[in-house]
Order: structure tokens, then sequence, then C-alpha cells
């Protein structure tokens, strides 16, 4: 009798609610009889998150048992199948792009710097393709989208078309989920209900919206995500990857301390160690505030000037030497210094910002 009244209430649920249920089970079976998803398995059970398909119940189960358990890299790999299938398209045919994945939670603590090296980078004539979504749970830290909106660069309501063609001719792009996402966007009550981050927001540190041929930076707090970083990006066919342990998760190269970096060629992780102190930019990192002493940093920054001078050189110079832009860090250090008395970065973000 039992088996015949769960066959009926799997049909009563609808093919796609119970094949989800079933993966569910799959996920959140315990540590000793997990048998942990298929690439497939995963890939599924994200297009059906995505679309809307599994109940609110559902999703919220099943984000917070990936979490307990924590996501297998043949899993992240199967739900980065999904994101490149939903999720938008950009393109620099012909380019190498510099493509970043930092955690939507934002910043809380240390002032951020990777949209003052984006527009660095892209003034080089480097592409850079970044995305990220409005304040989110757990942390709700400041976003990519609000930094660059202080400094006059406002991405939220520009459509696709528009970013591909500021890419196209500024080599710079940032999208944003509400907007050119809605299907990731959807996940994200769910994600705010359980007060975890689950494994999505590992995904979205290994995903990008670029398509053809990149270097994918990404950031990472602990060495087992970083690992399963690797490992997972490999089986989904990324051969050029660069795992920063930046601050807060971000790809943010610390000044305090050594930065802890990483470059997967072909498959094969070189650690690479990377000293301030040895090119006289060592430093305390400048706290967060506010969004307005941040903007006013950052202005200060692009003209070489402010508490966040040193460490914008040192994020840039080392960037550029990583994407095999100059065959040492010191010329790319010199480098780096030279752009910011230019102004280069200044002068793109005012031609953005009209």
């Amino acid at each position: 009798m039992g088996e015949a009244r769960r066959l009926q209430r799997l049909d009563s649920l609808g093919g796609e609610r119970a094949r989800f249920r079933e993966l569910i089970g799959k996920v959140g079976s315990g540590e000793h009889t997990s048998t942990g998803l298929s690439r497939d398995e995963a890939r599924d059970a994200m297009d059906l998150m995505l679309q809307g398909r599994v109940s609110d119940a559902q999703m919220g189960a099943f984000l917070i048992a990936h979490r307990i358990r924590r996501p297998l890299p043949l899993e992240l790999a199967g739900m980065l199948d999904s994101y490149r299938q939903h999720g938008p398209v950009l393109r620099t045919p012909g380019r190498r792009a510099l493509c970043f994945g930092v955690p939507y939670d934002g910043r809380s603590r240390t002032a951020p710097l990777l949209p003052l090296v984006a527009l660095m980078l892209a003034s080089t004539g480097v592409p850079v393709v970044l995305h990220g979504g409005e304040p989110m749970p757990v942390k709700y830290g400041v976003t990519l989208a609000e930094l660059f909106a202080a400094i006059g660069i406002d991405w939220r309501q520009l459509p696709l078309e528009e970013l591909q063609r500021r890419l196209d001719s500024h080599q710079l792009a940032l999208t944003h989920q509400p907007l050119h996402f809605p299907a990731a966007e959807r996940l994200v009550p769910a994600r705010d209900e359980i007060g975890k981050r689950p494994p999505v927001a590992s995904l979205e540190l290994l995903w990008t919206p670029h398509r053809g041929e990149h270097l994918l930076v990404s950031g990472f707090v602990h060495p087992p995500t970083e690992k399963r970083a690797w490992e997972a990006l490999a089986a989904a066919g990324e051969t050029e990857v660069l795992t920063v342990k930046g601050l807060e998760g971000s790809t943010d190269l610390p000044t305090s301390r050594a930065g802890i970096t990483a470059r997967l060629r072909r498959g094969q992780p070189e650690r690479l160690l990377l000293h301030p102190r040895d090119h006289g930019l060592h430093g305390e990192e400048t706290p967060w505030q506010s969004l307005e002493e941040w903007r006013q940093q950052a202005l200060e920054a692009l003209t070489g000037k402010g508490p966040l001078a040193g460490a914008l050189v040192w994020n840039l110079g080392a960037l550029l030497w990583l994407a095999d832009q100059f065959e040492s860090l010191e010329t790319a250090l010199d480098q780096a210094r030279a752009l910011l008395a230019a102004r280069s970065g200044e002068r793109l973000r005012q031609m953005l910002a009209r």
C-alpha cells in the first residue's frame, strides 16, 4: 500500500516536480548515503530552477541540502552548463577577454578595487567582462553595479545590445542579473530565506557571460574551494584560469600580505605568491566606510592619488603580468604607474559616464 501511495503522490506532483524531488533526495541523503548528482542531473536541476518549474519549498530544500553537503566539481560543471545555456552572452571576436567572478553579496570591510582595475585594463585595449546583481544575501555588501554608478557609470538599465556595443567600442561591460539574467534572479528570494550561501554562490565565481577566448579570473577564500573550482572549470572546458585569494573572496590582491594566486594552464595549476613588499607597495588595506567616501577615493586613485592609488598600481600591474601582457612583474608595475600618470582610466570613465 505504501508504495502505491508514494507513486500516486509523485504522479500528483507532475513530471518535473517529481523529477526534482528525486534530485533533492540524492543531494540530501546525508554524508554516507548521498550519491551526488551526475553532470547531466546537476544541469537538469539548475534548468528546472531557472525555468521556474519547481516549488519554492523544493528550491529552498535543494539549495540548503547542497550547501550542507557541498557541491562536487562535476555538479558545478553541470550547473555551469545550465547557466551557459540560459544566461546572457557577450563576445569579443579575435580578442582575448579578462573575465572576473567575484561574490555577488558584495564587500563590507575593505574598499573595493575591481571597478578601477577594470577601467584601467580596458583603457589599455584589454576587453574586460564583469557580472553581478543587486545587494545579495547573506552579506548584502556593496555591489559592482553600485560602485560603478557611484563614479558615473550605470550599467543597470542598459540593454544587452548596448553592453555589447560598449564592449566593442570601449572594451568594458558588466551584465546586471535582474535585467540581463532574470532566470537566475528567480533564485534570490530562496537564497534570502535560507540564510546561507548556496552552491549558486560558488557558481557565480566560475561563470562568465563571455563566449570565446578569455582568461577567467576567480576569487576564493578557502583552499578546498579553489581546488573544487579548478576541477569544475577543467570539466567545463575552461583552459585558462587565474584563481586569487583576494580580499573578502574577491579578486582584489591585498597589500598587507602576500597575494596567493594560481595560474591554471591546460589543466595544470602553477602556484604564484606575489609580495607587495618586494615592490615598495606594502600597506594596510583601506577600510570600507561609505559609498560616498569610496567615490572620492576612487576618483583620486584614477589620477594616481589618495589611499587607493598604491593598491591600484599593485593590482593593475599584477594582472597585466598574469594576463601575459608583460614578461616581468616589475615591467608591468612600471606600466601601471605610467597609465595612472597619463590618467587613461579616468579618461575612459568620463567617456562611459556621458
